[in-house]
């Protein structure tokens, strides 16, 4: 499992090391399987998996289900901030993106502020903003 100390030298302007996932997290698993599988499928095989409810809050998005994305959205962050947490993360500092098992999380995150945004939870989208500022810079273009 990785931790907060893989890679000291890399950290954000306040000293906080970087969180990366580990190599072998689920979302790495679970990256392939969407590739030809039903994400309805796939999260119910892996259920602690970010990616696989990020991708599921996608697709009620393009069907214009907001509700059911947004539940989709939250259930995927959660369960990402419980695998950042075991990796090491204390609530604050890098979560790059470049780091491939860490996008699962960070695409749920998204999905959450835009979902949030679409229900009218402005706050939350705003919260979300700050949090992916916080985490990568580079996913706000």
């Amino acid at each position: 499992m990785a931790d907060r100390t893989d890679n000291p030298t890399r950290t954000n302007l306040l000293g906080i090391p970087e969180t990366l996932l580990g190599e072998d997290f689920v979302d790495v698993e679970v990256s392939a399987e969407l590739a030809d599988g039903d994400p309805r499928e796939v999260a119910t095989r892996h259920p602690d998996s970010p990616l696989a409810w990020a991708t599921l809050a996608q697709e009620a998005l393009e069907d214009d289900d907001v509700v059911s994305a947004y539940a989709f959205a939250r259930t995927g962050y959660h369960r990402g901030l419980d695998a950042l947490r075991r990796a090491g993360w204390r609530g604050q500092g890098p979560i790059p993106a470049s780091h491939a098992p860490n996008r699962g999380f960070l695409r749920a995150l998204a999905m959450l502020g835009e979902t949030s945004r679409r229900i009218g939870d402005e706050a939350e989208a705003e919260r979300v903003q700050d949090f992916l500022r916080e985490a990568d810079p580079s996913l706000l273009g």
